[in-house]
Protein backbone atom coordinates (compact mmCIF):
# COMPACT_ATOMS: atom_id res chain seq x y z
CA UNK A 1 0.00 0.00 0.00
CA UNK A 2 1.20 3.10 -1.08
CA UNK A 3 3.01 5.15 2.66
CA UNK A 4 1.29 8.23 1.62
CA UNK A 5 -2.46 6.67 1.40
CA UNK A 6 -1.94 5.62 5.32
CA UNK A 7 -2.52 7.47 8.84
CA UNK A 8 1.40 9.08 9.27
CA UNK A 9 3.23 9.74 11.71
CA UNK A 10 1.20 13.43 12.81
CA UNK A 11 -1.76 10.86 13.52
CA UNK A 12 -0.23 9.59 16.77
CA UNK A 13 -0.08 12.88 17.84
CA UNK A 14 -3.33 13.52 17.11
CA UNK A 15 -4.37 10.25 18.67
CA UNK A 16 -2.70 11.66 22.34
CA UNK A 17 -4.76 14.80 22.34
CA UNK A 18 -7.95 12.70 21.80
CA UNK A 19 -7.17 10.22 24.73
CA UNK A 20 -5.92 13.50 26.98
CA UNK A 21 -9.20 15.31 26.34
CA UNK A 22 -11.29 12.05 27.42
CA UNK A 23 -9.09 11.29 30.54
CA UNK A 24 -9.05 14.93 32.02
CA UNK A 25 -12.99 14.60 31.06
CA UNK A 26 -13.49 11.36 33.39
CA UNK A 27 -10.65 12.51 35.88
CA UNK A 28 -13.30 15.60 37.58
CA UNK A 29 -15.87 12.61 37.98
CA UNK A 30 -12.86 10.57 40.30
CA UNK A 31 -14.61 8.66 43.05
CA UNK A 32 -18.56 10.11 42.39
CA UNK A 33 -19.97 6.80 42.39
CA UNK A 34 -21.59 7.38 39.03
CA UNK A 35 -20.29 5.17 35.83
CA UNK A 36 -22.43 6.47 33.49
CA UNK A 37 -21.94 9.89 34.07
CA UNK A 38 -18.40 9.36 33.37
CA UNK A 39 -18.36 6.99 30.62
CA UNK A 40 -20.49 9.94 28.84
CA UNK A 41 -18.04 12.78 29.93
CA UNK A 42 -15.19 10.81 28.73
CA UNK A 43 -16.99 9.35 24.94
CA UNK A 44 -17.84 13.20 24.13
CA UNK A 45 -14.86 14.62 25.04
CA UNK A 46 -13.31 11.89 22.83
CA UNK A 47 -15.73 12.24 20.23
CA UNK A 48 -15.23 15.58 20.15
CA UNK A 49 -11.43 15.45 19.27
CA UNK A 50 -11.36 12.95 17.15
CA UNK A 51 -14.29 14.69 14.65
CA UNK A 52 -11.33 17.69 14.71
CA UNK A 53 -8.87 15.01 12.67
CA UNK A 54 -7.93 14.91 9.06
CA UNK A 55 -9.36 11.59 8.02
CA UNK A 56 -12.01 9.94 6.62
CA UNK A 57 -12.26 7.64 9.54
CA UNK A 58 -14.96 4.98 10.77
CA UNK A 59 -14.96 3.37 14.40
CA UNK A 60 -14.84 -0.55 13.98
CA UNK A 61 -14.30 -0.79 18.18
CA UNK A 62 -16.84 2.05 20.02
CA UNK A 63 -19.47 2.64 22.81
CA UNK A 64 -21.63 -0.06 20.94
CA UNK A 65 -24.29 -0.49 17.67
CA UNK A 66 -25.56 2.77 16.15
CA UNK A 67 -28.82 1.56 18.29
CA UNK A 68 -27.32 1.58 21.62
CA UNK A 69 -24.41 4.18 21.62
CA UNK A 70 -24.69 7.93 20.83
CA UNK A 71 -21.54 8.57 20.05
CA UNK A 72 -18.95 6.38 19.09
CA UNK A 73 -20.98 3.85 17.53
CA UNK A 74 -19.71 1.02 15.05
CA UNK A 75 -20.04 2.20 11.63
CA UNK A 76 -19.92 5.96 12.60
CA UNK A 77 -18.01 8.41 10.58
CA UNK A 78 -15.37 10.04 12.45
CA UNK A 79 -13.01 12.94 11.35
CA UNK A 80 -13.27 15.65 9.15
CA UNK A 81 -13.84 13.44 6.08
CA UNK A 82 -10.40 14.24 4.54
CA UNK A 83 -6.88 12.72 4.31
CA UNK A 84 -6.95 9.21 4.70
CA UNK A 85 -9.18 6.51 5.46
CA UNK A 86 -8.65 4.64 8.53
CA UNK A 87 -10.26 2.28 11.27
CA UNK A 88 -10.84 3.70 15.12
CA UNK A 89 -11.05 1.76 17.35
CA UNK A 90 -12.04 3.66 20.62
CA UNK A 91 -12.45 3.04 24.42
CA UNK A 92 -13.06 6.42 26.10
CA UNK A 93 -12.67 5.23 29.49
CA UNK A 94 -11.28 1.91 30.16
CA UNK A 95 -12.34 1.24 33.97
CA UNK A 96 -15.14 3.29 34.44
CA UNK A 97 -15.91 1.44 37.48
CA UNK A 98 -12.48 2.29 38.70
CA UNK A 99 -12.89 5.66 38.53
CA UNK A 100 -16.16 5.62 39.91
CA UNK A 101 -15.44 4.46 43.16
CA UNK A 102 -12.05 6.31 42.83
CA UNK A 103 -10.12 2.93 42.20
CA UNK A 104 -6.25 2.30 40.24
CA UNK A 105 -5.32 2.38 36.82
CA UNK A 106 -7.96 3.83 34.64
CA UNK A 107 -7.03 4.33 30.89
CA UNK A 108 -8.08 6.48 28.27
CA UNK A 109 -6.84 4.53 24.91
CA UNK A 110 -7.26 5.00 21.02
CA UNK A 111 -5.89 3.09 17.97
CA UNK A 112 -5.93 3.67 14.34
CA UNK A 113 -5.33 1.63 11.40
CA UNK A 114 -5.46 1.87 7.84
CA UNK A 115 -8.69 1.25 6.14
CA UNK A 116 -9.93 -2.45 7.27
CA UNK A 117 -6.99 -2.78 9.57
CA UNK A 118 -9.27 -3.78 12.63
CA UNK A 119 -10.83 -6.99 13.00
CA UNK A 120 -14.57 -6.78 13.69
CA UNK A 121 -15.82 -8.84 16.37
CA UNK A 122 -18.71 -8.52 18.59
CA UNK A 123 -19.02 -7.59 22.04
CA UNK A 124 -18.35 -10.78 23.69
CA UNK A 125 -15.89 -12.65 25.66
CA UNK A 126 -12.58 -13.50 24.34
CA UNK A 127 -9.55 -15.94 25.52
CA UNK A 128 -6.36 -14.89 25.32
CA UNK A 129 -3.12 -14.91 26.23
CA UNK A 130 0.19 -12.32 25.32
CA UNK A 131 3.45 -11.92 25.93
CA UNK A 132 6.35 -9.87 25.33
CA UNK A 133 9.04 -9.61 22.08
CA UNK A 134 11.74 -11.86 21.47
CA UNK A 135 9.70 -15.40 22.29
CA UNK A 136 9.42 -17.31 19.50
CA UNK A 137 6.56 -17.77 17.10
CA UNK A 138 4.75 -21.30 18.82
CA UNK A 139 6.17 -21.38 22.05
CA UNK A 140 2.98 -20.36 23.29
CA UNK A 141 -1.04 -21.22 22.45
CA UNK A 142 -4.30 -21.37 23.62
CA UNK A 143 -5.00 -25.34 23.48
CA UNK A 144 -1.81 -26.05 25.44
CA UNK A 145 -1.65 -26.06 29.46
CA UNK A 146 -1.02 -23.34 31.35
CA UNK A 147 2.01 -25.07 32.85
CA UNK A 148 3.56 -25.91 29.07
CA UNK A 149 3.13 -22.34 28.20
CA UNK A 150 4.74 -21.35 31.02
CA UNK A 151 7.48 -23.41 30.89
CA UNK A 152 8.47 -22.77 27.11
CA UNK A 153 8.17 -19.08 28.06
CA UNK A 154 10.63 -19.52 31.03
CA UNK A 155 12.73 -21.23 28.50
CA UNK A 156 12.68 -18.09 25.99
CA UNK A 157 13.60 -16.23 28.60
CA UNK A 158 16.46 -17.86 30.03
CA UNK A 159 14.62 -17.82 33.28
CA UNK A 160 13.00 -20.13 35.93
CA UNK A 161 9.01 -20.42 35.86
CA UNK A 162 8.94 -19.31 39.56
CA UNK A 163 10.53 -16.09 37.86
CA UNK A 164 7.70 -15.00 35.66
CA UNK A 165 5.03 -12.74 36.76
CA UNK A 166 1.14 -13.37 35.15
CA UNK A 167 -1.90 -10.88 35.37
CA UNK A 168 -5.46 -12.12 35.06
CA UNK A 169 -8.39 -10.45 35.91
CA UNK A 170 -9.57 -11.03 39.03
CA UNK A 171 -12.21 -13.29 38.23
CA UNK A 172 -14.60 -16.32 39.51
CA UNK A 173 -14.39 -17.52 35.84
CA UNK A 174 -10.33 -18.18 36.32
CA UNK A 175 -10.53 -19.70 39.79
CA UNK A 176 -9.31 -23.28 37.56
CA UNK A 177 -6.68 -21.44 35.45
CA UNK A 178 -5.22 -19.28 38.58
CA UNK A 179 -5.09 -22.67 40.66
CA UNK A 180 -3.37 -23.65 37.67
CA UNK A 181 -0.89 -21.50 36.87
CA UNK A 182 -0.15 -21.48 40.83
CA UNK A 183 0.76 -25.15 40.57
CA UNK A 184 2.99 -24.48 38.12
CA UNK A 185 4.90 -22.08 40.32
CA UNK A 186 4.54 -19.19 38.57
CA UNK A 187 4.28 -15.40 40.66
CA UNK A 188 0.60 -14.17 39.93
CA UNK A 189 -0.81 -10.34 39.83
CA UNK A 190 -4.98 -9.87 40.04
CA UNK A 191 -6.52 -6.79 38.82
CA UNK A 192 -9.94 -5.85 39.45
CA UNK A 193 -10.52 -3.87 35.72
CA UNK A 194 -8.37 -3.33 33.33
CA UNK A 195 -8.99 -5.72 30.29
CA UNK A 196 -6.63 -3.72 28.07
CA UNK A 197 -3.10 -2.31 30.06
CA UNK A 198 -2.44 -6.12 31.45
CA UNK A 199 -2.48 -7.62 28.02
CA UNK A 200 -0.29 -4.47 27.73
CA UNK A 201 1.97 -4.74 30.18
CA UNK A 202 2.73 -7.98 29.57
CA UNK A 203 4.38 -6.67 25.54
CA UNK A 204 5.85 -3.53 27.18
CA UNK A 205 9.75 -4.00 26.62
CA UNK A 206 11.26 -4.03 30.06
CA UNK A 207 8.12 -4.31 32.23
CA UNK A 208 7.55 -6.65 35.27
CA UNK A 209 4.97 -8.46 33.48
CA UNK A 210 5.86 -11.55 31.56
CA UNK A 211 2.41 -12.99 30.32
CA UNK A 212 -1.24 -11.86 30.58
CA UNK A 213 -3.69 -15.28 30.72
CA UNK A 214 -8.13 -15.31 30.61
CA UNK A 215 -10.78 -14.17 29.58
CA UNK A 216 -11.74 -10.28 28.91
CA UNK A 217 -13.67 -8.49 26.27
CA UNK A 218 -13.37 -9.12 22.47
CA UNK A 219 -13.15 -5.76 21.63
CA UNK A 220 -10.33 -4.93 23.91
CA UNK A 221 -8.05 -7.96 22.80
CA UNK A 222 -8.35 -5.76 19.21
CA UNK A 223 -7.48 -2.41 20.80
CA UNK A 224 -4.29 -4.26 23.00
CA UNK A 225 -3.63 -6.49 19.77
CA UNK A 226 -2.79 -2.78 18.27
CA UNK A 227 -0.05 -2.00 20.73
CA UNK A 228 1.15 -5.05 20.62
CA UNK A 229 2.08 -4.71 17.58
CA UNK A 230 3.66 -1.93 17.97
CA UNK A 231 5.84 -3.58 20.55
CA UNK A 232 6.11 -6.89 18.14
CA UNK A 233 5.18 -8.97 20.92
CA UNK A 234 3.27 -11.70 20.55
CA UNK A 235 -1.16 -12.44 21.58
CA UNK A 236 -3.56 -15.05 20.55
CA UNK A 237 -7.17 -14.46 21.08
CA UNK A 238 -10.29 -16.68 20.61
CA UNK A 239 -13.95 -15.97 20.96
CA UNK A 240 -15.70 -17.19 23.66
CA UNK A 241 -19.00 -18.50 22.82
CA UNK A 242 -21.25 -19.00 26.12
CA UNK A 243 -25.08 -18.99 24.59
CA UNK A 244 -26.78 -18.77 21.63
CA UNK A 245 -27.02 -14.87 21.56
CA UNK A 246 -23.00 -15.19 21.47
CA UNK A 247 -23.19 -17.26 18.20
CA UNK A 248 -26.04 -15.10 16.72
CA UNK A 249 -23.21 -11.76 17.37
CA UNK A 250 -20.58 -14.04 15.71
CA UNK A 251 -22.74 -14.62 12.48
CA UNK A 252 -23.97 -10.77 12.69
CA UNK A 253 -20.36 -9.99 12.07
CA UNK A 254 -19.14 -12.31 9.39
CA UNK A 255 -17.27 -14.56 11.19
CA UNK A 256 -17.20 -18.41 9.70
CA UNK A 257 -15.33 -19.79 12.20
CA UNK A 258 -15.69 -18.92 16.32
CA UNK A 259 -13.18 -21.27 17.45
CA UNK A 260 -9.71 -19.94 14.92
CA UNK A 261 -7.02 -18.36 17.43
CA UNK A 262 -6.55 -14.77 15.94
CA UNK A 263 -2.58 -13.36 16.39
CA UNK A 264 -2.30 -9.79 16.94
CA UNK A 265 -1.42 -9.33 13.20
CA UNK A 266 -5.16 -11.09 12.54
CA UNK A 267 -6.20 -8.43 14.77
CA UNK A 268 -4.46 -5.11 13.87
CA UNK A 269 -3.24 -5.51 10.62
CA UNK A 270 -0.95 -2.76 8.57
CA UNK A 271 0.14 0.18 9.91
CA UNK A 272 -1.09 0.45 13.42
CA UNK A 273 -0.75 3.56 15.45
CA UNK A 274 -1.87 3.45 19.25
CA UNK A 275 -2.11 5.94 21.85
CA UNK A 276 -3.10 6.01 26.28
CA UNK A 277 -3.35 8.43 29.08
CA UNK A 278 -3.64 7.50 32.51
CA UNK A 279 -7.23 8.73 33.99
CA UNK A 280 -5.97 7.30 37.88
CA UNK A 281 -2.50 6.06 38.32
CA UNK A 282 -1.76 2.83 37.66
CA UNK A 283 1.83 0.54 36.62
CA UNK A 284 2.35 1.71 33.29
CA UNK A 285 1.09 5.61 33.57
CA UNK A 286 0.03 8.40 36.09
CA UNK A 287 -3.12 9.27 35.93
CA UNK A 288 -4.44 12.66 35.82
CA UNK A 289 -3.22 15.18 38.33
CA UNK A 290 -5.64 18.06 38.36
CA UNK A 291 -4.75 21.13 39.99
CA UNK A 292 -6.86 24.54 40.18
CA UNK A 293 -7.12 26.06 36.69
CA UNK A 294 -4.62 23.49 34.91
CA UNK A 295 -3.74 19.38 34.72
CA UNK A 296 -1.11 17.10 34.22
CA UNK A 297 -1.63 13.79 32.42
CA UNK A 298 1.04 11.17 31.27
CA UNK A 299 0.26 9.11 28.00
CA UNK A 300 1.90 7.13 26.07
CA UNK A 301 2.17 6.68 22.07
CA UNK A 302 3.40 4.12 19.49
CA UNK A 303 3.61 3.26 15.38
CA UNK A 304 4.04 -0.03 14.46
CA UNK A 305 5.78 1.00 11.11
CA UNK A 306 8.98 1.85 13.54
CA UNK A 307 8.09 0.25 16.41
CA UNK A 308 8.78 3.26 18.51
CA UNK A 309 6.73 4.13 22.02
CA UNK A 310 6.84 7.77 23.90
CA UNK A 311 5.86 8.55 26.62
CA UNK A 312 4.48 11.91 26.62
CA UNK A 313 3.78 14.60 29.91
CA UNK A 314 1.27 16.48 29.29
CA UNK A 315 0.96 20.28 31.00
CA UNK A 316 -2.66 21.73 30.52
CA UNK A 317 -3.60 24.92 31.48
CA UNK A 318 -7.44 25.34 31.61
CA UNK A 319 -7.38 29.61 31.36
CA UNK A 320 -6.42 29.02 27.72
CA UNK A 321 -8.34 26.28 26.70
CA UNK A 322 -11.58 25.62 26.04
CA UNK A 323 -13.20 23.14 28.52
Amino acid sequence: MNPQLTPDRNLSLEAVRATEAAALAAAKFMGGGDERATDQAATAAMHQALNTFTIDGTVRIGEGASGDAGQLFVGEKVGTGEGVKADVAAVPLEGKSIIARGGYNALSVLATAEDGGFLTVPDIYMEKIAVGPGVPEGAIDLDNEPADNLKALADAKGVRISDLMVVMLDRPRHNQLLAKVRDAGARVRLIMDGDVSGVIASGLPGNAVDVYLGIGGAQQGVLAAAALRCFGARMQGRLIVRNGDDAAKIRETGIEDPTHKYSAEDMARGNVTFAATGVSEGPMLKGVRLSPGGAITHSMVMRSRTGTFRFIEGHHDFTRIDG
